[in-house]
């Protein structure tokens, strides 16, 4: 039985569905967070100690943090027969199951895909590897730097004349998340329909590949290999050029030659629209380093605010370079709520981010802090089904904890 939701909650689009997570890090624990966001509840199973983010410093408390909010927690030897036993029990009373183990793993322990969804044939079961479950990598370890390397998205980014440089973010990780939770939702307005459940998979690899699409379109095209340009795009300019202002710096796109000539107008710099070096997106993306200096002369005396405001007010596109403290206090950010506060039981609260989007302009829903490891271990098992008893015989043969 599923606990009472309030009104708010009744109101979003997962209200009534339960997800057990059984993931780590960020791909599977993340694809949840999403789920529990839309209005779900999320039961999440830790191993006994607690999940390995936990367990890496700072930057791991950062994961908890952002993945597991709202959460509630067991922890359980899911290598052991009983705690097996527990984990299908738990997912009786689920409708989706999330987990991100190498493949195979799970299926050795009877909690695969196919055995769950045996037990449960409406069960939705998403499966996040590093490189896929058929090829000769699926037993490698999948991390986020892993798929950036062998996605090829590394080798396009950086400066030409440097070492190829992963994104500074784990873009892979959080992309897989958000894919396997959309997934998950189209698998769900499936099951309204036909009742029948799902087995769904991604990977790393494939999220990795998935945002590179136009340059991999653009390759199978023309068999020419992108290269690193560091903030430019390679066939078209001024394109991601980051240009230089009187306070920071900016990055602009008008390639397109009605965007270029007003570009020119707003720079008070007419001349550059009849110069031959410019006269087109060809001409200027061969003398790239010749228009950056121009346009670098011409934004000197600008203030990074003015030459956004000027450059908007136009048509441009144009973005201020801001680094992560002016990007919290600028009031795009704080007029769209994406910056949320999760608070405890026990008054203890953070700031973390919501969900990119709403829905009918409701807000974000108002998740708890991440749970103590286990902290929910009792009234879990009680919910299903598990006596006192047998929660105590669990406890003291360390099943759970």
């Amino acid at each position: 039985m599923h606990r009472p939701m309030n009104e708010t909650d009744s109101n979003l689009p997962l209200a009534g569905i339960r997800v057990l997570d059984l993931g780590q890090y960020i791909a599977a624990p993340g694809a949840a967070m999403v789920l529990a966001e839309l209005g779900a509840e999320v039961i999440k199973i830790e191993p006994l100690g607690g999940e390995r983010s936990r367990h890496i410093g700072d930057y791991g408390e950062a994961i908890l943090r952002s993945y597991n909010r709202g959460k509630r927690s067991i922890m359980v030897d899911i290598r052991s027969q009983k705690g097996g036993d527990v984990v299908r029990r738990l997912a009786g009373i689920c409708d989706v199951v999330v987990q991100n183990q190498r493949p195979g793993a799970v299926d050795k322990l009877g909690l695969g895909a196919s055995q769950m969804r045996a037990l449960y044939p409406r069960l939705i079961y998403l499966s996040i590897t590093g490189f896929g479950s058929d090829g000769p990598s699926k037993t490698r370890p999948g991390f986020d730097i892993a798929a950036q390397a062998e996605s090829g998205l590394m080798s396009v980014t950086g400066e030409p004349d440097r070492l190829p440089q992963k994104v500074g973010a784990p873009i892979i990780d959080s992309t897989a998340a958000h894919l396997g939770a959309q997934a998950v939702l189209a698998a769900l307005f499936r099951r309204e329909r036909t009742g029948k459940g799902a087995s769904i998979e991604t990977s790393l690899l494939e999220a990795a590949m998935h945002l590179q699409m136009p340059n991999f379109t653009d390759f199978f095209m023309t068999g020419i290999e992108p290269k690193r340009l560091g903030d430019a795009q390679p066939k078209n300019a001024p394109a991601a050029d980051i240009i230089q202002t009187s306070d920071g710096m900016v990055v602009i796109s008008a390639y397109v030659e009605e965007h270029w000539k007003l570009l020119c107008q707003v720079m008070n710099r007419r001349d550059l629209i009849s110069d031959s070096r410019f006269c087109s997106n060809e001409q200027r993306v061969a003398n790239r380093p010749a228009m950056r200096e121009q346009l670098n002369l011409a934004f000197a005396s600008m203030t990074n605010e003015d030459c956004v405001e000027r450059l908007s007010a136009a048509g441009i596109v144009v973005g201020a370079v801001r680094s992560y403290s002016q990007v919290e206090q600028s009031e795009d950010v704080c007029n769209s709520g994406i910056v949320q506060i999760a608070v405890g039981a026990d008054g203890t609260s953070y700031r973390t981010l919501g969900l990119p989007y709403t829905v009918d302009k409701v807000h974000r829903r108002e998740l708890g802090i991440a749970p103590k490891a286990g902290g929910n271990t009792a009234e879990i098992l009680s919910e299903a089904g598990f006596s006192a008893a047998e929660i105590s015989e669990f406890r003291l043969a360390k099943v759970v904890a």
